[in-house]
């Protein structure tokens, strides 16, 4: 039997608690570590690991620990994740993977040096509806593909906002970073490289909580020719409304839709059949909102597969750069 897989978590809100919960299942926690101290005594206490206020401490007290988890505010990601390289820990990195497509290269080349691998979490990978149209394509079932639609519609008030790194360009960085990377992800992993881009965002609802668009609207070109849009905002009223992907193929279209990209709303090919049923999976409930789907479970078993066995990562942290250095793109389009 294995020797189960240390962990240690930087970052001690929401989602660090989704990601103790699967550590617990599926590794060991060793130590935890947050700069309010009230958030690593109780996420320590309850899995009896150690508890830290800063990340310098934790790294060199504790030496157990096979990979360093980062669930600290968006900025931050680089310099925490290049600190536990440093050290020679393995990375695991919530979305995004950084702000810059510069720092994504600079963890990149940083986990080469420490011979450690960077691990991203796009855990949306794994909808159940997602897996399906991406096996399609693969089969290249779609024929040649002209156009795609991509609508993200939620709700993001300005108590969401009252946390003080949230809306701020610096730690946030917009909410194609925070709530939308996982849908720009899964651009790339189904249709390439985009070749070009244009976009016009707006701050209409938020004027004073957020320092950057709540909404906005994006032309694309990839490489392979296809044309697409995405319209994303945070104004949907009282709830989160759509999260959902169109694709119109000479021999088959097809619609994921839902809130979180979690159903197939039509489907129809000229020659391949899928599974047109409803995904079961629960998606994030942070009290007075929602986020993506629960997938962390599955995110947790395949990085100790990969370290256990040498089985492929899911998500490389060559797509995580590509899919900040698009997001990037986009924000530069609309200011220019």
């Amino acid at each position: 039997m294995m020797n189960k897989i240390r962990f240690a978590i930087i970052g001690c809100g929401r989602i660090a608690e989704r990601h103790a919960t699967h550590i617990h299942h599926y590794g060991e926690l060793v130590a935890v570590c947050d700069i309010i101290e009230s958030k690593a005594v109780s996420l320590g206490e309850k899995y009896a690991a150690g508890h830290y206020l800063r990340i310098e401490d934790l790294l060199s007290a504790e030496s157990a620990i096979d990979v360093v988890v980062i669930c600290t505010p968006n900025g931050l990601h680089a310099q925490h994740a290049i600190q536990a390289l440093f050290k020679k820990y393995h990375v695991l990195v919530e979305k995004p993977m950084a702000l810059t497509a510069d720092d994504c290269d600079i963890m990149i080349n940083a986990a080469a040096n420490a011979g450690k691998q960077i691990f991203t979490v796009m855990q949306n990978r794994f909808n159940p509806p997602v897996q399906a149209v991406k096996k399609a394509l693969d089969a290249g079932a779609f024929g040649k593909i002209s156009s795609i639609q991509l609508t993200c519609f939620w709700n993001r008030d300005d108590h969401y906002y009252a946390d003080p790194w949230r809306g701020t360009k610096a730690m946030d960085g917009g909410i194609l970073f925070t709530q939308f990377s996982h849908f720009i992800d899964l651009l790339y992993w189904f249709f390439g490289e985009v070749k070009n881009i244009s976009a016009i965002t707006k701050n209409a609802d938020h004027p004073n909580s957020i320092e950057f668009e709540d909404s906005g609207v994006v032309l694309l070109e990839f490489t392979n020719g296809i044309i697409g849009t995405i319209n994303f905002s945070v104004n949907s009223f009282a709830k989160n409304r759509e999260g959902s992907l169109a694709i119109l193929g000479k021999n088959g279209t097809v619609k994921i839709g839902g809130e979180y990209l979690n159903t197939i709303e039509y489907s129809q090919f000229a020659d391949h059949e899928m599974d047109m049923a409803a995904d079961t999976i629960a998606s994030n409930d942070y009290g007075t909102y929602k986020g993506s789907m629960r997938n962390h479970d599955k995110v947790y078993l395949n990085l100790i597969d990969t370290l256990q066995n040498g089985a492929p990562f899911y998500a490389s942290a060559y797509e995580g750069l590509q899919t900040v250095e698009i997001i990037g793109r986009i924000y530069y389009a609309a200011t220019h």
